[in-house]
């Protein structure tokens, strides 16, 4: 039977080439790929490291060790779903700036249709 650990270290192996093959197919912009790459080689090296786990799960009073993988996972998650929030907010800024500038730009131009008319 599978260890939790080993498990975790397979998916890890798995995760990192998913996103090296998204990078490389330039489905996933390098400046993103940077964070999950992060992950997923934090992963790897904390599910290698079965000792640290448990001698970081008994500094936390965690009485079961695998959990803190999936705190790790869930914490990842949270940093993740914040800095798309991020982005996203930026992204509308400039949709809404684009929006406002063609707009003034199609005024303009409709202003010099009738002025030639």
């Amino acid at each position: 039977m599978m260890s939790i650990y080993s498990l975790s270290v397979l998916f890890s192996i798995i995760f990192l080439l998913a996103v090296l093959e998204l990078v490389r197919r330039r489905k996933l912009k390098e400046q993103y790929s940077l964070l999950w790459i992060l992950m997923g080689v934090l992963l790897l090296l904390i599910s290698m490291n079965v000792k640290l786990i448990e001698k970081l799960a008994a500094w936390l009073h965690i009485e079961y060790a695998p959990a803190l993988l999936f705190l790790f996972g869930l914490l990842f998650c949270f940093v993740l779903i914040l800095h798309l929030t991020l982005v996203i907010t930026k992204l509308s800024k400039q949709v809404l700036r684009l929006t406002q500038e063609m707009a003034i730009l199609k005024g303009k131009e409709s202003t010099l249709h009738e002025h030639h008319h």
